[in-house]
C-alpha cells in the first residue's frame, strides 16, 4: 500500500478528539431519546374489521399530531405474513382522551375497528437490567484487555480498549445529536460493534507481532505498523464491505423496527475499521516512541556515568 496511514497520524489524533468532543458535548447538551423499553408506555389491542397493514396503521399513527411516530406496531393472529385484522401499537404514555383520539383516528381511517384493550405498563427493560449490562460490559473490556495483554502486550491492549470507547461514543453520539430512538435493540447492536472493533485490532496486531520476528532490527516501529496495516488492510476492506451489504439491506428495506438497530452497526462498524487501522496503531507508534526514547536517554545516561566512575578510577 502506498499510502502511509502511520505517517499521518496527527490526521486521525485530530479528527478522532474534534468527533469524540463533538459526541460528548451532544450527549450532555442533549441527552439520549430513549424508547418505550425504557421509559413505559401506553397498549393499544384493536381488531379492525378488515385486514391491514403495519404501513397503512404507521401511516395513521405518524399523521396523528400526538408525538407517537416511534411507536412499536405488530400484527397479531396473523394469518397472512402481510396484514391482519388485530393489531398492537405500543407507545408512550398516552391519557383516556389521547388513547380514545387515536383509535377513532384508526378506525375511521382503516374502515372500521374496534378497541379489544388499552392499557399502561411499565417500562420492559428497567434500571435494573441497564446496570447489568453496563457492569457486563465492564466486565468483557476487563476479560479484553487481560486476554490481549496476555496474547500481546498491555500498550497493545490500552490501544485497542482505546479505540473500541472511540467506536461506542461515535455511535452514542451520533443517537443523541440526531436525537434517535434508544430501544431494547440498542444494547445488542452495541455489543455486536465492540465485538468486531476488537477483532478488527487483534487482526492487525497479530500482524504486528508477527512482523516483529521478521523485519530488521533497525526498522522504525512506523515502518512495521505500515507493513502490517498493508497486509491486512484488504481483509478488513473485504470484511466491512459484506457486513455493511449486509446492515444496510436491512436498515434501507427492513421493518421500521430494525432501523435503529442497524444503524448502530452500520455508524459502528465503519468507526470500528477506521478506528482500528488509522487509530490504534497510531497511538501504539507514539506509545512505542516515547517509551524507546525513555530507554535509550536512560542507557545513555547509565554510559555517562560509567565513563566518568572509569576516569574517577584512573
Amino acid at each position: 500500500m502506498k499510502f502511509d496511514i502511520v505517517a499521518h497520524k496527527k490526521w486521525w489524533f485530530t479528527l478522532s478528539s474534534v468527533l469524540v468532543v463533538l459526541s460528548l458535548v451532544s450527549i450532555f447538551i442533549h441527552g439520549f431519546n430513549f424508547g418505550i423499553d425504557y421509559t413505559g408506555g401506553t397498549i393499544l389491542d384493536m381488531q379492525f374489521k378488515q385486514p391491514v397493514t403495519v404501513a397503512q396503521v404507521r401511516d395513521v399513527v405518524d399523521h396523528s399530531d400526538m408525538n407517537i411516530g416511534n411507536s412499536v406496531i405488530q400484527l397479531s393472529g396473523v394469518t397472512d405474513q402481510s396484514s391482519s385484522q388485530d393489531v398492537m401499537i405500543r407507545m408512550r404514555n398516552l391519557s383516556s382522551d389521547e388513547s380514545k383520539a387515536l383509535s377513532d383516528k384508526l378506525s375511521s381511517a382503516l374502515g372500521g375497528a374496534e378497541i379489544k384493550r388499552t392499557e399502561s405498563v411499565g417500562a420492559v427493560i428497567g434500571s435494573e437490567v441497564t446496570k447489568n449490562a453496563i457492569l457486563n460490559l465492564a466486565v468483557a473490556f476487563i476479560a479484553l484487555a487481560a486476554y490481549i495483554s496476555f496474547r500481546f502486550e498491555y500498550k497493545i491492549a490500552v490501544s485497542a480498549l482505546v479505540s473500541i470507547l472511540h467506536d461506542l461514543i461515535m455511535v452514542l453520539g451520533f443517537f443523541s445529536f440526531f436525537h434517535l430512538e434508544i430501544d431494547a435493540s440498542f444494547l445488542a447492536a452495541i455489543l455486536t460493534v465492540v465485538g468486531y472493533s476488537m477483532n478488527e485490532a487483534v487482526v492487525i496486531f497479530d500482524r504486528v507481532r508477527e512482523n516483529t520476528r521478521t523485519h530488521r532490527r533497525t526498522d522504525t516501529y512506523e515502518q512495521l505498523a505500515h507493513d502490517s496495516i498493508s497486509q491486512s488492510i484488504h481483509r478488513s476492506i473485504y470484511t466491512l464491505t459484506t457486513v455493511l451489504f449486509a446492515c444496510g439491506a436491512l436498515h434501507f428495506f427492513g421493518g421500521e423496527s430494525t432501523k435503529n438497530f442497524s444503524l448502530v452497526m452500520l455508524i459502528g462498524f465503519i468507526s470500528g475499521a477506521y478506528s482500528s487501522i488509522c487509530v490504534d496503531t497510531s497511538l501504539w507508534v507514539v506509545w512505542k516512541n516515547r517509551t524507546s526514547h525513555r530507554r535509550g536517554a536512560d542507557d545513555e545516561e547509565d554510559e555517562e556515568k560509567k565513563s566518568a566512575e572509569a576516569a574517577d578510577h584512573v
